[in-house]
């Protein structure tokens, strides 16, 4: 699923929280035909299914499983009919990532089906290798009571962890559903603010229209790729400008799909990297540390109640900091 909408929380990590609550099970199993020649992760799959392969993988990995009664680390090791195989239960980072963590959540919109947040730049909107805990979706977790039964607490799209502004957040299953269905059906309207260098020419609204895929030549990076050679899904961004001088320009962007990076990568293909957009050639300016993008303005109609909702967050100081000292005008439209 694209960054529009974010994956599903799934039963299993449920499972695994409870187990993680519960501390250190001890399980044994003896290898019975079925599993005979069998890989060793693979077997551990089959033998105990409530747990994710995400999470057994983990376990071989910290030395929780034994063969035979000695540590087995390697998935690829098959098993024998008659093998004796001991699990450790034990709680890893990932299983103990969906817990709820008091934070002050900046909160623009609420009711009993969703809620809008401003996000700050720097917090990371889920649980992730690095970021275990201290995350958007910790934060749900401990807001209201229901994010606990909704997937991913509610978390139908996402932003970066440097980017600051507003997110859509369903509080019931149902909300959810339906936020999936619109933001697929791109009926809901995401405009960001973004400082980049050089100046703008040609047009002061430019439609780029560019297929978006990860970078052949770095793994870390997204890129415009030639869908003929490279795997890639279509793009397509608005970008008005709103001000520019000899070496930087503030714009305006309308997102009509929702790729990873895809504001960050468009406007690097006009030739305007973002400032302070280390990964995609942009360098730090006018003290700004973190990529200069804000989600200021989303639109869209209540999935339950019908109201058409208009919602803004202002850019955070150190935006508004850049701009001024990169000598640019924000006047907000």
């Amino acid at each position: 699923m694209p960054q529009d909408a974010a994956g599903l929380l799934e039963s299993e990590d449920a499972v695994e929280l409870e187990a993680a609550d519960a501390g250190v099970e001890q399980r044994e199993h003896v290898v019975q035909m079925a599993l005979h020649g069998v890989r060793l992760d693979k077997a551990l799959v089959e033998l105990v299914p409530e747990f994710s392969r995400s999470y057994l993988q983990q376990l071989l990995e910290q030395g929780a499983v034994q063969l035979n009664r000695k540590p087995a680390t390697k998935s690829s090791a098959k098993v024998k009919l008659g093998d004796v195989i001991s699990i450790e239960m034990r709680p890893t980072a990932q299983s103990q990532s969906f817990k709820p963590e008091t934070m002050a959540l900046d909160v623009v919109y609420e009711d009993e089906h969703l809620l809008v947040v401003n996000k700050p730049a720097g917090l990371v909107v889920h649980p992730a290798p690095g970021n275990w805990q201290g995350t958007l979706l910790n934060g749900l977790l401990a807001h209201h009571a229901g994010a606990a039964a909704v997937p991913r607490a509610g978390i139908v799209h996402r932003l970066d962890k440097d980017t600051s502004g507003l997110m859509v957040v369903a509080k019931t299953r149902q909300t959810m559903d339906a936020l999936v269905a619109m933001i697929a059906r791109r009926d809901v309207s995401r405009r960001y603010l973004a400082l980049a260098h050089k100046p703008w020419k040609g047009a002061q609204m430019q439609q780029v229209n560019a297929p978006i895929g990860r970078d052949p030549r770095n793994r870390l990076r997204m890129a415009v790729v030639d869908l003929a050679q490279h795997p890639g899904k279509e793009a397509r961004t608005d970008i008005t400008c709103w001000d520019s001088t000899d070496a930087h320009c503030l714009v305006h962007c309308k997102l009509h799909t929702g790729r990873t990076h895809q504001i960050r990568v468009h406007m690097l293909s006009l030739g305007h990297p973002l400032v302070a957009d280390a990964l995609y050639g942009g360098a730090a300016d006018g003290d700004m540390q973190r990529q200069a993008l804000h989600a200021f303005r989303l639109s869209f109609v209540h999935p339950v109640t019908g109201e058409s909702l208009e919602l803004a967050a202002e850019p955070p100081q150190d935006f508004l900091t850049a701009v001024e000292k990169l000598r640019l005008s924000y006047n907000p439209r």
